[in-house]
């Protein structure tokens, strides 16, 4: 037997196992007591962890994991001071955790985890968990990308077929503009979450924002992107405040019926069937330059304080527990989002997921482990937008990376 904790294990041993490791700080007769901070994406959170640690807490006597939801609004606040004081979470569930890793205040993966579980997150997800080539972060779960077509719209404008290029996005774009009283596609340059939308067009150039090592704005694939980008906007084909929109209202108007095309994200499946369930639609794989498939993808994660106590063994037995297909799956397609796991993938049962879960192989993601990437991140939002205004989508892509390099 490993010194691994077998999750599964419902023996008197494993019981014995815990009680030999247990630090000193566990109770005298010899039980170990996990502390778990997480944060809440629906009011399904609480629960989901609940039914999660309750089967875990029954296969491995001895176990208690002590759960605490917080908002997404208060948790980082929370975090942060638990840290300054020296009372971080044994577990805590948030979207980064490369500065914990600077600090060295984090477990690695091969330090917690059987490498079979290392092994089943997606490729991309798990290098993109990972800081100079050592993975801290368990991605949690997934959102990426995808296009969503109105077919009724593209049938009433003669289009046959989705789009896959770029120039096949413009025609299809065009047909719905010149044919109906939709616009061909819902461009959301505004503050919200520009610089995903930007972000996407980037990727489809073959460019992106660089790496943990150095953020790259202006670059001639991004370039490439943004005019792009401006034609659709400069000949009428997108909604006539692009600069301005944000995400959200502009999918609510796509739910409407008001767009033909819109990048968007697998909660906006639900809010389809909630709004509007006659739309008559697709997800499709993103347009690129190229017709190559790519993807923005974004994931949370958990991670593992090393506090004073060493309870790796215990953190990394719920960790091997909770990411088994039977327990993973139910609680992240529930939350409404997407497996990062491979076995997650292949035993997904959720139809309308599907495109998006084609698409993770492909995921590429914002640097976020780089130092500069907030401050590239704030001037992509507040300045992309721009060239829908009129300016040259080199000049703003230059002042981005100025005021990125100058941070």
């Amino acid at each position: 037997m490993t010194r691994r904790l077998r999750a599964t294990a419902l023996v008197a041993a494993t019981a014995m196992a815990l009680t030999a490791c247990s630090g000193d700080d566990s109770a005298d007769d010899g039980s170990v007591e996990l502390t778990m901070l997480a944060a809440s994406y629906s009011d399904n959170t609480k629960r989901l962890w609940e039914e999660v640690i309750t089967k875990f807490e029954d296969a491995n006597p001895g176990v208690t994991v002590n759960l605490e939801i917080q908002s997404w609004e208060n948790i980082n606040d929370v975090i942060r001071t638990r840290v300054q004081t020296n009372e971080a979470p044994d577990i805590l569930s948030i979207d980064a955790f490369a500065g914990y890793v600077e600090d060295d205040l984090l477990y690695s993966a091969d330090e917690l985890v059987s490498q079979e579980t290392i092994d089943d997150f997606q490729d991309a997800f798990r290098e993109n968990a990972s800081v100079d080539g050592k993975q801290y972060g368990f991605p949690l779960f997934a959102s990426a990308r995808a296009l969503f077509v109105n077919d009724d719209l593209l049938e009433q404008a003669g289009v046959e077929q989705p789009p896959t290029t770029w120039d096949e996005l413009y025609d299809a774009a065009k047909a719905v503009t010149d044919s109906t009283d939709a616009y061909g596609y819902g461009l959301p340059l505004g503050s919200e979450e520009s610089q995903a939308e930007a972000g996407i067009w980037f990727l489809g150039a073959g460019g992106g924002y660089g790496t943990p090592d150095e953020i790259t704005v202006d670059t001639p694939q991004n370039l490439e992107a943004a005019q792009f980008m401006k034609r659709l906007y400069d000949d009428g084909l997108t909604q006539p405040d692009a600069g301005a929109t944000q995400r959200t209202p502009m999918l609510d108007q796509f739910i409407q019926g008001r767009f033909g095309m819109a990048m968007g994200l697998p909660p906006i499946v639900g809010m389809i069937e909630e709004k509007n369930p006659d739309l008559n639609y697709s997800i499709v794989d993103i347009p690129t330059k190229d017709g190559e498939k790519v993807t923005l993808g974004v994931a949370d994660h958990l991670m593992a304080f090393r506090n004073d106590e060493d309870k790796a063994e215990e953190i990394g037995a719920f960790f091997d527990f909770f990411y088994q297909p039977e327990n993973y799956l139910s609680f992240v397609e529930t939350e409404g989002f997407l497996p990062v796991t491979k076995s997650g993938a292949e035993e997904s049962t959720n139809e309308a997921m599907e495109p998006f879960l084609e698409l993770l192989p492909h995921a590429q993601f914002y640097p976020s482990t780089n130092p500069s990437w907030a401050t590239a991140q704030a001037a992509m939002q507040s300045q992309i937008g721009l060239i829908t205004a009129g300016n040259d989508p080199k000049q703003v892509l230059a002042a981005i990376q100025a005021e990125v390099d100058n941070a």
